[in-house]
């Protein structure tokens, strides 16, 4: 069985929010406001650094865009080796037809995660476009999937977990990367 040990942190709180304020900047320059914006969390913590970035943008411009949650669980391609994938709701309480769609996810790896919340988004509606923001991209990818809002690059070995852990969740705000070779190596 493989064991993962944490090699470092690369983001505390502190950095993590400076981030979040940063890409809700960028969403607000890029989409020249916060009008016709909707903001969609993947499960699961895409769902709180979503919420997060809503009130970002609300305190800079007055105005939270809606918030969503989406669950991908049938849409990846990975469905057939799973035995029975943990099923979250999808709840997006707007509709998402001819508005800007910010998708958010913690980490942005292999695009898979993206390609599948693509998929689930347009069985939804039709958004004018869909944006993604994106707490870390660790890079490897597989598919043609990028961030356009991106809190840090974090350039990781295939041997190497980055995760990121959220006070809603995880009781703390932190970014971390975990090493598979450590027990190796001793």
């Amino acid at each position: 069985m493989e064991t993962y040990e944490p090699k470092a942190t690369i983001m505390d709180g502190s950095a993590m929010r400076r981030a979040l304020t940063r890409i809700a900047h960028e969403i607000l320059e890029r989409n020249e406001g916060a009008a016709g914006i909707g903001i969609v969390g993947i499960v699961s913590r895409g769902v709180p650094l979503a919420e997060i970035l809503s009130n970002q943008i609300g305190e800079i411009e007055g105005v939270c865009p809606p918030v969503g949650q989406l669950d991908i669980s049938f849409y990846r391609d990975d469905i057939s080796r799973s035995i029975a994938p943990v099923l979250h709701a999808t709840n997006i309480p707007f509709n998402i037809d001819r508005r800007d769609i910010v998708l958010v996810d913690d980490v942005l790896y292999t695009g898979r995660t993206v390609r599948s919340a693509l998929d689930a988004l347009m069985d939804l509606g039709r958004p004018k476009s869909v944006q993604l923001a994106v707490m870390v991209d660790r890079g490897h990818r597989e598919l043609p999937i990028r961030a356009d809002y991106v809190g840090k690059n974090v350039p990781s070995s295939h041997t190497e977990d980055v995760r990121v852990r959220l006070k809603e969740i995880d009781g703390e705000n932190s970014v971390t990367i975990w090493d598979r070779n450590a027990q190796r190596r001793r």
